[in-house]
């Protein structure tokens, strides 16, 4: 119940903050929510854990679809493929962790451990 309480709270304080819903809930939270995830949102995440989590599904994700969509096509090797979707991952996941970070100082929003 304690992280069912904090993550109301940050919500709360996100919403306040006018911050995008997409931004602070994006639909990869939601899922995690909904399948009773006790994940934190993004922006009182620290910057590994944010980068990590952001950066996997969208390498999953790009990676599945340049592999159906192209690289299959063009005989791209798999460990080609491998390592650009985790370049790709990596650059997506540290963008969006700075972002978080970025935002959470811009708002200053208080630490995960103080909510409640």
């Amino acid at each position: 119940m304690e992280f069912q309480a904090r993550r109301d709270r940050a919500i709360e304080l996100l919403e306040q903050s006018g911050i995008e819903c997409s931004s602070y809930a994006p639909p990869l939270m939601r899922l995690l929510w909904r399948c009773g995830v006790q994940v934190r949102p993004p922006h009182f995440m620290g910057f590994a854990a944010a980068a990590l989590l952001s950066g996997s599904w969208f390498a999953v994700g790009w990676g599945l679809v340049m592999w159906v969509g192209f690289w299959s096509r063009h005989n791209t090797e798999m460990p080609s493929a491998l390592l650009s979707a985790c370049g790709a991952g990596l650059f997506f996941g540290l963008s969006m962790a700075g972002y978080y970070a970025h935002q959470r100082r811009k708002h200053d929003l208080p630490s995960w451990e103080s909510l409640v």
